[in-house]
């Protein structure tokens, strides 16, 4: 029941979107079913009251031409309302790549068609309705996608899961609202860590960042649901008790470059962490502000036991770039060797490096994923 209600309210709001108006919108929700925002009884209730307001909002607007992807209305009656749910991970990047093969079908062939009749050039809504690693696999999916088949998509990355940091709005109305007001097709960058192995590359459209962090987005995920309350919370208050006594921090030898490739810094330094973010003013960790302002690059540097536990709360609301701890600044590639090994962290999703893997490498790629803006002209 739970979920009929979900997509008919979103079925709703996408028969009236204002998205792509001139084109034949089809679209297609991929659910996540035990995210937290459908499985935590509190927030579904406030994401229905969301969806119905949303709904009753979108009836301003013209019924349009449009409608549920045929990959999605393979799936019988949930399918119908444009709804897929994912079974295990990664199976959101297999979806998207069958909603790319569809697409392919449907629009390369015209693509040089310009007067084409909009029922001729269907135009694809993805919405993920999970947590940040919904979004991230099907992005993925975009990223690898040829240009003239990406073109004609968007995607729109609802807040349903527990931590939310890769969505396009906190809050499912503002999220929605994208669909049913005017808005603008943009295009974001992605990052991408290479290594001197040749291990990767690996992907995020996020914050990719090395050192503590990642150690405790790492035990976080191994521990997640085992441990009470917010297991992140906890993770980061054991992190800076034991951090240290698991992986040794030393220097790191860290070259930044900006967006043209220009050198920007050089430092040698001992690092608890380094972040790199897809633009600045972004978190991670269920909304810590470890981007606050619009610099996308944070590192901190080593510090005492007293100064760790003096300056972790800070990061929540991004109080930390004032301290001298905090190198802050602009970039477009990062090039860095460590030491000793340490882990990685892409969007929730981490790797180990080892000596064999420095120089490393965090880059911008140019602007590869389709997302929807506010149209700030109006």
């Amino acid at each position: 029941m739970l979920f009929e209600e979900f997509g008919s309210l979103i079925s709703q709001v996408c028969s009236r979107s204002l998205l792509a108006a001139d084109r034949y919108l089809v679209w297609t929700v991929i659910v996540n079913p035990r995210a937290g925002g459908f499985t935590i009884r509190s927030r579904w209730k406030e994401h229905y009251r969301q969806l119905t307001e949303a709904a009753k909002k979108a009836e301003k607007n013209t019924l349009r031409r449009g409608g549920p992807s045929d990959t999605a209305r393979k799936e019988g009656e949930a399918g119908a309302l444009g709804l897929i749910f994912t079974k295990a991970a990664g199976h959101a990047e297999e979806i998207a790549n069958a909603l790319l093969t569809e697409a392919q079908a449907r629009v390369a062939p015209r693509a040089t068609a310009v007067q084409a009749a909009p029922a001729e050039r269907p135009f694809y809504l993805i919405i993920t309705a999970g947590g940040d690693g919904t979004s991230c696999d099907v992005m993925t999916s975009l990223y690898h996608a040829p240009a003239s088949v990406r073109e004609n998509f968007a995607i729109l990355r609802l807040p349903m899961g527990t931590g939310n940091d890769g969505s396009d709005t906190w809050e499912l109305g503002k999220a929605l609202d994208l669909l049913i007001e005017p808005a603008a097709l943009a295009w974001q960058r992605a990052l991408r860590l290479k290594t001197s192995s040749g291990k990767g590359p690996f992907l995020a459209f996020n914050i990719l960042s090395v050192g503590l962090d990642a150690f405790v987005t790492h035990m976080t995920n191994k521990t997640k649901g085992r441990l009470p309350g917010d297991s992140y919370k906890v993770w980061v208050d054991l992190a800076a008790l034991f951090y240290d006594l698991i992986y040794k921090v030393g220097y790191m030898d860290v070259r930044v470059r900006d967006i043209e490739g220009n050198d920007v810094k050089a430092f040698r330094e001992k690092l608890l962490l380094l972040a790199v973010g897809e633009s600045g003013r972004r978190t991670y960790g269920s909304h810590k502000w470890v981007l606050p302002d619009d610099r996308n690059l944070c590192a901190m540097r080593q510090m005492s036991l007293f100064r760790k536990f003096a300056l972790k709360g800070l990061f929540s609301r991004g109080g930390h770039i004032d301290k001298p701890e905090a190198i802050l600044m602009n970039a477009g590639e990062v090039q860095f060797s460590a030491e000793y090994p340490l882990l990685a962290q892409m969007d929730g999703e981490t790797v180990r490096l080892e000596a064999g893997d420095f120089p490393a490498v965090i880059e911008l790629t140019g602007p590869v994923i389709p997302v929807i803006k506010p149209n700030t002209s109006l």
